[in-house]
């Protein structure tokens, strides 16, 4: 029995693909049109996911999982290995959900609302005045952020779905050059992550040279 993740590549979904990956779960990748774009893939996603967004995971047992956060947990209690999300009596742990959460439901949220601001400002001339705001707070973000990260990893020493998460968020806006100059920890974070042989493939078939 397999995964089916819907996913764009470049996209959220890669968050889970990578950690697919990673454990060596079976997956068919199940790509999605650009959900900004084309209504076509917006309606086709809805029928699974009633969001329209990516990622969503189809279960092997046919149940759907949405949330990259969630499913990022869960794939770790499926699996059995803590070697993504540390397990409940590392010492780490508390510090990997902090930090975790507070990617998705605060710096993740700034590209939903920034990416395409006509779904939420009716307004044509606020749209480019309010995705600089969204910016510039992602930003502010992102250096609360760099200010925890630690030595080689996030948490340190040891390699998380952390860091899978800084090494895909630092190639959407404000993009990698942004992040050596103003987040250099961050930013050593995910060119170092590039280089982990087990995620590789994932990177080429996700931006290809």
């Amino acid at each position: 029995m397999s995964y089916t993740l819907y996913g764009r590549e470049g996209w959220g979904s890669t968050i889970v693909e990578a950690q697919l990956a990673w454990y060596g779960l079976p997956f068919t990748f199940e790509p999605v049109g650009d959900l900004f774009k084309d209504p076509d893939a917006r309606l086709k996603l809805e029928t699974v996911n009633p969001l329209a967004q990516v990622p969503t995971l189809a279960m092997p047992d046919g149940s759907i999982m949405s949330e990259s956060a969630a499913i990022t947990l869960l794939l770790a209690d499926v699996t059995g290995k803590d070697t993504l999300v540390p397990g409940p009596s590392a010492a780490e742990r508390a510090r990997f959900l902090r930090w975790l959460i507070f990617l998705v439901a605060n710096i993740y949220p700034t590209f939903t609302y920034a990416d395409d601001p006509a779904r939420f400002v009716s307004v044509t001339a606020a749209r480019d005045p309010f995705r600089a705001a969204t910016d510039a707070y992602a930003q502010r973000l992102w250096r609360q952020v760099e200010s925890e990260v630690g030595h080689s990893w996030f948490l340190g020493e040891r390699f998380s779905a952390l860091d899978i998460y800084v090494a895909i968020m630092t190639r959407w806006r404000p993009k990698r050059g942004w992040f050596e100059i103003e987040t250099p920890k961050l930013f050593s974070i995910a060119r170092h992550a590039d280089r982990v042989p087990e995620l590789r493939p994932v990177w080429a078939r996700n931006w290809p040279a």
